[in-house]
C-alpha cells in the first residue's frame, strides 16, 4: 500500500537507517543501488506493519495481577502481535511499564497509555497519584525512538470532571495525546445519563475533551447524533468488532462509521482468556460487514463504498493516523519508518485459480489471510520476524517459562528470554 493506494508488481523497497529510502521497479533499483542486505520476496507481497490501535497487554484475561508474571505475559502478548504482521500497538491497562519495557527490548513500536482513573489500581492509589505517576512515566519515555505516551482514561463515567479538566491541560501542554474507551456498552451510556443528564460523548463535548487529541475505542452504542459530533469535533476513532461480539454488546455501526470521514482504526481491544490478538480477525469483520450486499443499502440507511481495500487501509494507515504517527508509518513512503508485513500467498488458503486483478487479489488476501501466512516482519528496518521465526525472542524459553507458575518478581528484571 503506497501513498497512491496502488498495489506495485515487481518493485524493490530501499531501506536505510531504519527509513525508506525508495520504493521503484525492480530493473531500476538493480543499476541505482549496490545493496549490503538482500532479501528476495518477489513472491511475496508486502504491505505496512499492521497498527492495532487498542488491546490490552498484560495480565492476560482471566489472570489475576497478583499472581501473574507480567513481564512473560507482555512479551507473549506483542509476540502474537508480531507472528500477526502487527508493528505498532497501542496498549492500555494498569501495568504500562511493562508493556513499555517489553516493547522496547523486543523491538515494537507502541504507545503506551498512562492510566488515569478514579478508584485505586495497580497504578495509583488516588487520582492526584495517578496524575503524578503519568506524568513520571511520560518524562522517562521522552524522546523514545519507538515508544509514545498518551493519556488513558478508564472508567470515564466515575472520573471527577475536575480530572478531566486537568487532562485536557496537560494533553495540551505536553502535546500528548488521550484515549478512552467510548460508547462500549449500554450500561456505560445509562451510567453517563444517570449521573450528569448526558451521554458520554456530550459529557467529553462539554468537559473540552471531544477534540483531535482525543481517540475514542469501541463506539458501539451511537446514534446518528452521536456520530455527527464526533465528526464535528475531529476525533479520532478506533473499532475493535470482535471484542464488541464477545462482550455481548454486538457490531458497532461499521456502515455509518465507514462514511463518517473521520481518522478511523482498528483495534484486538480485550480479547478473551483464550483469544490472542488478531488483526486480520478485525479486518474481515470489517470487510464483511461493513459493506451491503450488492444492491442494497446499509440497514442502518447510510451510504458506503467501504471494501476489503478499506478495511486494510484502517488497520494501517489509520491507525497510525489515529495514533498521531501518520508522517512516520502507515503507508510505504520514501522517509517513513520501514515498519513492514510480508505474507507469503503461495499456500492453499490464498491460492485461487482464477487469475485476478493486482486490487481484486489484495480482497481475497484479505478475507483469507492471517498469521499463519505471515513470514516476515521489519520494525525500522529491523528484521524481527525471520521465515517465521522471532530474531529477538528465545519463544521455546518463554513458553516453558509462562506454562510454570510465576516464581519471578513482576518487575520483570529477568530477561532471559530475550536475544
Amino acid at each position: 500500500m503506497t501513498a497512491r493506494d496502488a498495489v506495485l508488481e515487481n518493485h524493490t523497497l530501499v531501506v536505510r537507517d531504519g527509513r525508506i529510502l525508495d520504493l521503484l521497479p525492480n530493473a531500476h533499483a538493480a543499476g541505482r543501488y549496490a545493496a549490503t542486505v538482500h532479501f528476495d520476496r518477489s513472491a511475496h507481497l508486502v504491505l505496512p506493519g499492521l497498527v492495532d490501535a487498542h488491546t490490552r497487554i498484560c495480565p492476560l484475561p482471566g489472570r489475576s495481577a497478583g499472581r501473574a508474571d507480567l513481564g512473560g505475559e507482555a512479551r507473549l502478548r506483542i509476540a502474537q502481535m508480531l507472528s500477526g504482521g502487527t508493528t505498532c500497538f497501542c496498549g492500555v491497562g494498569y501495568h504500562p511499564e511493562e508493556s513499555a519495557r517489553a516493547a522496547s527490548e523486543l523491538g515494537m513500536r507502541a504507545v503506551i497509555g498512562m492510566p488515569i482513573a478514579a478508584s485505586a489500581s495497580p497504578w495509583a492509589a488516588s487520582p492526584a497519584e495517578y496524575l503524578t505517576r503519568a506524568l513520571s512515566f511520560h518524562d522517562e519515555f521522552r524522546g523514545h525512538p519507538s515508544i509514545a505516551t498518551a493519556f488513558a482514561l478508564e472508567a470515564a463515567a466515575a472520573i471527577p470532571d475536575a480530572t478531566f479538566g486537568r487532562i485536557a491541560t496537560l494533553a495540551d501542554e505536553l502535546d500528548a495525546g488521550i484515549l478512552m474507551t467510548l460508547h462500549a456498552s449500554r450500561a456505560e451510556v445509562d451510567e453517563s445519563l444517570g449521573r450528569y443528564g448526558l451521554r458520554p460523548i456530550e459529557r467529553m463535548h462539554a468537559l473540552g475533551l471531544l477534540t483531535p487529541a482525543l481517540t475514542a475505542a469501541q463506539m458501539v452504542h451511537v446514534g446518528a447524533a452521536d456520530i455527527a459530533l464526533a465528526v464535528r469535533s475531529g476525533i479520532a476513532i478506533t473499532l475493535c468488532p470482535e471484542s464488541s461480539l464477545r462482550a455481548g454488546e454486538g457490531l458497532p455501526p461499521l456502515s455509518s462509521w465507514a462514511a463518517a470521514g473521520l481518522r478511523q482504526s482498528l483495534g484486538s481491544g480485550t480479547a478473551g482468556p483464550a483469544i490472542s490478538p488478531n488483526l486480520w480477525n478485525e479486518l474481515r469483520l470489517m470487510a464483511l460487514f461493513a459493506t451491503p450486499p450488492t444492491g442494497k443499502a446499509p440497514a442502518d440507511g447510510s451510504a458506503s463504498d467501504f471494501d476489503a481495500w478499506h478495511a486494510l487501509a484502517m488497520a494501517t494507515r489509520g491507525g497510525a493516523a489515529a495514533l498521531g504517527l501518520e508522517t512516520q508509518i502507515g503507508t510505504l513512503e520514501r522517509g517513513k519508518w520501514a515498519d513492514l508485513c510480508c505474507i507469503d500467498p503461495r499456500g492453499p488458503v490464498m491460492h485461487w485459480p482464477a487469475p485476478a486483478s493486482p486490487r481484486e487479489s489484495l480482497t481475497q488476501w484479505v478475507l483469507n489471510a492471517g498469521r499463519d501466512v505471515v513470514s516476515d516482519v521489519w520494525v525500522a528496518g529491523r528484521h524481527l520476524l525471520n521465515g517465521g521465526d522471532f530474531a529477538r525472542l528465545d519463544w521455546p524459553r518463554l513458553a516453558d517459562r509462562l506454562r510454570t507458575p510465576a516464581r519471578e518478581s513482576i518487575t520483570g528484571e529477568n530477561h532471559a528470554d530475550i536475544r
